[in-house]
């Protein structure tokens, strides 16, 4: 099943979510339109909607109440992307100009709180105290990430485990929270919910793993950003700690001084070593291993295709490239 047989299945559902999403853009303050429209008119997957609405269908929700969870959880995810892209001091995304680079940075972060603060007004109007508290621990997981990514970026020392901490709260946790929050509202039994959570987990890690192998295997073109810039904004992912940790001194010493300084001077060298000592491999197995834990999760979901469809997803998590 290919991602377009994945989305065909809830093409409807999706259909919603996208006109959910322009509704609640609507602002009567002009520049908050604006940023939305653009935002909104840069495309993207959409994999975290598309998330929710399977997860939703697959726990036999019988309303619509899935088209504004999955649209909430589509605008913490992009309030996420333009703190981000503020933080990061990035000029691309999705192949065109970031919004900051658009609209400058005081637009983009408070464009973000605007979306944050329309995500909280949609959850209450779901009126489940539930969901609330999942979307309130995740966006509080979430914002920790990101402060805890921002301590490790120039330091070589960062271990795989504060790595591997960094991508659940960061990413992960959205993953999480969606599928969750897709079986809460759809009255799924206690244990549905628990093994979709776990699905959304370990399909976020796989997701974010993949991400930070294409960051040095990659097409430019093809992921909408520049290949390369983890490393240059200094963040020490996994396939650099790997090679840290496998290659020779030299190499090391080269890796350090790319972490510890930034800049993109040294990324030719630095991928080969990655590439030679199996960086790259590494983080794609462990990616697979996430996967394989997702689709193993799914074993306590009912059976139908809204199931194989979930399973589907986490198989092109991890063969994408882009």
């Amino acid at each position: 099943m290919q991602l377009k047989d994945i989305r065909d299945l809830v093409a409807a559902d999706l259909a919603a979510v996208d006109a959910e999403i322009r509704r609640q853009l609507a602002s009567d303050v002009a520049l908050v339109s604006q940023v939305g429209d653009y935002i909104v008119g840069g495309g993207g997957k959409r994999l975290r909607p598309l998330l929710v609405v399977l997860a939703a269908r697959a726990a036999g929700t019988r309303n619509s109440s899935h088209v504004p969870a999955a649209a909430l959880i589509e605008f913490i995810h992009t309030a996420t992307l333009l703190h981000d892209d503020v933080v990061d001091d990035s000029a691309k995304r999705r192949g065109r100009d970031t919004a900051n680079e658009a609209f400058g940075n005081p637009a983009s972060v408070l464009v973000g709180d605007f979306l944050y603060s329309r995500a909280f007004q949609m959850m209450a109007t779901l009126d489940s105290p539930a969901l609330i508290q999942v979307m309130a621990d995740a966006t509080n997981t979430i914002a920790a990430g990101e402060v805890m990514q921002l301590m490790n970026s120039g330091d070589p020392d960062t271990t795989e485990i504060r790595y591997m901490e960094v991508i659940y709260r960061k990413t992960a946790r959205l993953f999480e929270a969606g599928a969750q929050i897709a079986a809460i509202v759809a009255r799924a039994p206690t244990g549905v919910e628990a093994a979709l959570a776990r699905y959304g987990k370990h399909l976020g890690i796989a997701f974010q793993l993949v991400d930070d192998a294409l960051d040095y295997r990659g097409d430019a073109e093809a992921l909408g950003k520049n290949v390369g810039d983890d490393l240059a904004e200094g963040k020490p992912t996994l396939p650099l700690i790997h090679a840290l940790r496998h290659g020779d001194a030299a190499s090391a010493a080269m890796i350090r001084s790319a972490i510890e300084q930034g800049g993109t001077e040294e990324q030719a060298p630095i991928r080969a070593v990655v590439e030679s000592t199996g960086g790259l491999d590494y983080t794609a197995r462990l990616a697979e291993d996430e996967a394989a834990r997702a689709i193993d999760a799914l074993g306590s979901v009912p059976s139908s295709p809204y199931r194989d469809a979930l399973a589907a997803l986490a198989g092109f998590a991890v063969s994408r490239n882009a």
